[in-house]
């Protein structure tokens, strides 16, 4: 009887992890018919919000299937399992290889003829980790505030979303992307069903910062994802990933080794454990392409590679594939990025501060030094400790070749507001455009603060993505200055601050010396 009990708490355990359960719902709570069946979600604010609805299932390795339907109405009202990882945030019971392929959806409107413009967001963690479920990524007040229809995913990841297995029989054929083709797969359920949820098929928007950048740019080279994207923007998302097919296939033969696996018994990858396969997939890097520095400016390892077919190219090499020419584009970073900053250091010399450069740009210091001066002329000692040397200087030579050869604008854009957390000292950081570009100050306030300036900076941010997302032009009257399209000749960058301005070409010449110093 004991034994019967504790069974029964088990399952009933994990049934609460799942976001999506089948069951009768009360006519209050809002229903809607998507391509696989009824679900349900519940309304704040006015804003219907729909979580955990499948998209997708998949085989290990294999591309992905439509899931399989459901009779009766089936409750979305909780993020869905996330996509396997090994992070310190996240226990294992959140994630399930079987059923993280679900999408979110906030909205002003079910079947009520309008056409919403769609934002599409792809979360950050590389390609290996991450989640659509950060607070700081909450569609509500978008959707709220900018009557947009605001969709999030969750996608294959790491060893398991891009594991080039080609080598071992056409079926492992698009093993090395079928995270991309998860995305892809997404894509395609917004076509099917986002007018459903009031929105454009024909107006969507892919956004993403960091990996969900990159994520944007590789959609940009995908014939597969041509004609179900219209807009696209990129946050800190300029990383180079130099894996090319060649050294996919070698690393896949390399963890087939380091498993103990001979050609043909690739199938038994399929059962082993996931936290195994990623000690066997660590091995196989450290044997073949080597494991990436954290801060370089170049990703290899467990990610998207070309192929001729799924993936034409890399992105941010410089350009994206000709297939995306014709897709506007809002491009930008934050001006401390992910450097280790100094603005805690409170009482520092200029001297002080060359002292700690010297082993940086040698010669070159007194160079940076004085271009850094003419760029930032209100400068502080601990900024020239603190400046990002990996995304703006590569955002700056993609934006110089898109715009020259892209059919439809670019527009460039730079955070240099540093947040007044912790006394001031975290700068202007690594995804603190996130929280502002959506408007979540609440929620986000761990990051940005919730003072005067953070909210106001975020309405103003929030409108400005959400204006691009509907015309492809992020122009807002009365709360930027005008904004032209990019060229290498204007460098035009909006500066987003506590004042919001305009800048050309401000910091080509220093981006310059970064890139000749900290890129090879």
């Amino acid at each position: 009887m004991k034994r019967n009990s504790t069974i029964l708490i088990t399952l009933l355990f994990v049934m609460g992890l799942f976001s999506c359960v089948t069951k009768e719902k009360p006519a209050a709570e809002p229903v809607v018919d998507t391509t696989h069946g009824t679900i349900s979600g519940y309304i704040k604010d006015g804003v219907y919000t729909f979580k955990g609805i499948p998209y997708a299932q998949a085989e290990r390795f294999m591309p992905p299937q439509d899931p399989e339907t459901w009779e009766g109405v089936r409750e979305c009202t909780k993020f869905g399992p996330i996509a396997m990882q090994v992070n310190s945030w996240s226990p294992d019971s959140v994630m399930n290889e079987k059923e993280l392929f679900t999408v979110n959806v906030w909205t002003q409107g079910i079947n009520d003829g309008k056409k919403r413009a769609v934002m599409l967001w792809l979360h950050g963690g590389g390609f290996a980790f991450g989640a659509s479920d950060d607070p700081i990524s909450d569609g509500h007040m978008l959707a709220l505030n900018e009557d947009v229809v605001l969709v999030s995913i969750n996608h294959r990841l790491n060893i398991l979303g891009f594991l080039d297995l080609s080598d071992f029989g056409p079926e492992y054929k698009y093993s090395g992307n079928v995270g991309m083709l998860d995305i892809v797969k997404a894509m395609e359920w917004v076509r099917d069903n986002v007018e459903t949820f009031g929105g454009d098929p024909g107006n969507v928007t892919i956004l993403g910062e960091s990996g969900g950048g990159g994520k944007v740019g590789t959609l940009m080279c995908m014939p597969p994802a041509k004609g179900l994207f219209h807009k696209a923007i990129i946050q800190s998302g300029t990383l180079l990933n130099v894996m090319d097919k060649e050294s996919s296939a070698a690393l896949g033969r390399a963890v087939l080794e380091a498993a103990g696996l001979t050609p043909d018994q690739v199938k038994g990858l399929d059962t082993i454990p996931y936290k195994k396969l990623v000690e066997i997939g660590n091995e196989a890097m450290r044997n073949s392409v080597g494991i990436r520095r954290p801060g370089s400016s170049r990703m290899f390892g467990f990610g998207p590679t070309p192929d001729g077919e799924v993936l034409l190219q890399q992105p941010f090499s410089p350009n994206f594939a000709d297939i995306s020419s014709d897709i506007p584009l809002l491009i930008g970073s934050t001006l401390n990025e992910m450097m280790p900053v100094a603005y805690g250091e409170k009482e520092m010399t200029e001297e002080q501060a060359r002292e700690r450069l010297l082993p940086l740009y040698a010669e070159d210091t007194d160079k940076f030094i004085e271009l850094y001066k003419q760029t930032y002329p209100d400068y502080t000692p601990q900024d020239l400790l603190s400046i990002d040397r990996v995304f703006r200087p590569l955002t700056i030579e993609v934006a110089d070749v898109r715009s020259a050869t892209a059919n439809a604008p670019t527009y460039v854009y730079l955070l240099t507001w540093k947040s007044p957390v912790d006394d001031g000292t975290k700068g202007s950081f690594h995804g603190m455009d996130i929280p502002l570009a959506f408007n979540n100050i609440e929620l986000g306030k761990h990051w940005t603060g919730d003072t005067e300036e953070s909210i106001a900076l975020a309405a103003t941010m929030s409108k400005v993505w959400a204006n691009f997302a509907k015309t492809g032009n992020p122009n807002a009257e009365g709360a930027v200055p005008a904004w032209n399209a990019y060229s290498k000749e204007n460098g035009e960058t909006m500066i987003f601050d506590s004042e919001c301005r305009i800048a050309n070409n401000h910091d080509r010449d220093l981006m310059s010396l970064i890139k000749a110093r900290f890129f090879n």
